[in-house]
C-alpha cells in the first residue's frame, strides 16, 4: 500500500515538474521575443506611453539574471549584439 502510494505521489510530482517545464519554455520564449522586440525599438519614433511601457518591459528583462536571459533568447534565436 505505502509503495502505490509513494508511486501516485511521484507520479503527480513528475507530471507537474513536467507542466513547470513546459510553462518556463513559453515564457522563455515570450521574454525572448520582447528582448527582441525592445533592442530593435527606436524610442524616438514612439509616442511616450508606449516609451514607457517599453521602458518597463525593458526593466523587467534587464531585472533577470544572465543565464535566464540567455535562455530567453536561445529559445527565440535570438543573439545580443553589441
Amino acid at each position: 500500500m505505502q509503495t502505490n502510494i509513494n508511486q501516485n505521489e511521484i507520479s503527480m510530482l513528475r507530471a507537474e515538474l513536467e507542466l513547470l517545464m513546459r510553462e518556463r519554455q513559453s515564457l522563455l520564449k515570450v521574454t525572448g521575443a520582447a528582448a527582441g522586440l525592445i533592442a530593435e525599438m527606436d524610442s524616438h519614433d514612439l509616442p511616450i506611453s508606449t516609451v514607457e511601457a517599453a521602458d518597463l518591459l525593458a526593466t523587467s528583462i534587464n531585472g533577470l539574471n544572465e543565464e535566464t536571459l540567455q535562455d530567453a533568447l536561445i529559445a527565440v534565436h535570438a543573439e545580443i549584439v553589441d
